[in-house]
């Protein structure tokens, strides 16, 4: 990436940020959002025990037919709160991701290989994996330059060792699952902001800002690093 194309892509990341949480309470205000919302919860609570089971088998699900996380990620701040929420969302992604790579591994290697073929971002990660293994899939995790759901089977055609993905991936998804849980977990107290005293949403925001603060920096040092080991230009 070029320096001047960096300053404008980091102004557009930072108006984004800056509409979506207003964003974010103005629809739990004008959108029956919060009946949905506690549709969903009733059906979730309805499940007893098996809710949390029943989101992760979804999630997994979602994961290995390559739909994004994304959305999966923040329903769960939504459902369960921060700390919960945080807790099935690593257990979902990781075991989605370790699936996936097992099916690239053993069972859809020529699939996978005709979807990334001619892919130069993921030559060069491929390149770099046999030399630096696991610290590659834990920079690739840190700072997503491909995505997500396809790289969990990409990976199955490396010659990285599935423990060292798995163990890879389990740390460098934690501040991505923060991130995105806490932002559902802000959709959550805006649909309670009725009972919630507005110390509870500053904190929170507050809370929210610096998470986003410390997974960019996080992700910029990662993709940083990523760079240097694949010697490929990353956008």
């Amino acid at each position: 990436m070029s320096e001047k194309s960096s300053p404008a892509k980091s102004g557009k990341s930072w108006i984004f940020w800056v509409i979506l949480i207003p964003g974010l309470f103005a629809a739990f205000q004008f959108l029956p959002i919060r009946e949905w919302l506690v549709i969903l919860q009733d059906w979730i609570q309805s499940l007893g025990v098996w809710g949390p089971i029943a989101f992760v088998f979804i999630y997994i699900l979602a994961t290995v037919f390559l739909l994004p996380g994304s959305a999966m990620t923040p329903l769960s701040g939504l459902l369960f709160g921060l700390g919960w929420g945080t807790l099935w969302v690593i257990i979902a992604s990781n075991l989605g991701a370790n699936l996936a790579f097992i099916i690239g591994r053993y069972f859809a290697r020529d699939a996978v290989a005709k979807k990334i073929e001619g892919n130069e971002k993921f030559a060069a990660i491929d390149r770099a994996v046999g030399q630096d293994g696991w610290k590659i899939v834990g920079l690739t995790r840190l700072s997503p330059v491909f995505p997500f759901v396809l790289l969990n089977y990409a990976y199955g055609l490396t010659s990285v060792k599935w423990i060292h993905f798995a163990i890879a991936s389990l740390i460098g998804m934690v501040p991505g699952t923060v991130m995105y849980v806490y932002f559902g977990s802000l959709g959550k107290l805006a649909a309670e902001s009725d009972q919630a005293g507005v110390g509870k949403i500053a904190l929170t925001a507050v809370g929210l800002v610096a998470t986003v603060l410390v997974t960019v920096l996080i992700t910029r040092t990662a993709k940083k690093a990523l760079q240097a080991k694949t010697d490929i230009e990353l956008e």
